[in-house]
């Protein structure tokens, strides 16, 4: 009998997404679970139009597994940076959070590079948190 279980790392959180979802037209949760071209997509059209947006409500489980292989625990945690990306992103909360306190001030200054530094980190804030946990992708 194997008695061997794997354990992943839960770096991101099916309620996170769900809540994220619901800005969904936007591609927030695209972004959150590491997909930034979609992510784009989405933004642009509003969700495909909805019909996109529907269906990722049914997909956000398996998108959730697949980050959680994908990203590695650490000392940031994923779900806190994007909540505070999404929720106060021009203000640069989240860069406070990962210890980046000079581009949080510019951030903070500038509102978030008046809105392009927010969407540079829609793209890449899971390599900058994979990179501060140790970990590139």
């Amino acid at each position: 009998m194997n008695t061997h279980i794997t354990m992943r790392d839960e770096t991101h959180s099916v309620m996170i997404g769900y809540v994220l979802w619901i800005f969904g037209f936007m591609g927030a949760h695209r972004f959150y679970y590491g997909k930034p071209k979609s992510g784009t997509l989405y933004f642009f059209t509003l969700g495909l139009l909805g019909v996109g947006w529907i269906i990722d409500l049914f997909l956000i489980p398996t998108m959730d597994s697949e980050a959680d292989l994908r990203f590695v625990e650490g000392e940031i945690d994923y779900n806190i940076a994007w909540a505070l990306l999404t929720f106060l992103g021009p203000m640069g909360i989240h860069r406070f959070y990962m210890g980046k306190i000079l581009s949080g001030l510019v951030y903070l200054l500038t509102a978030g590079f008046c809105g392009l530094g927010v969407l540079y980190d829609y793209w890449t804030l899971n390599s900058q948190i994979s990179e501060k946990n140790g970990r590139y992708i």
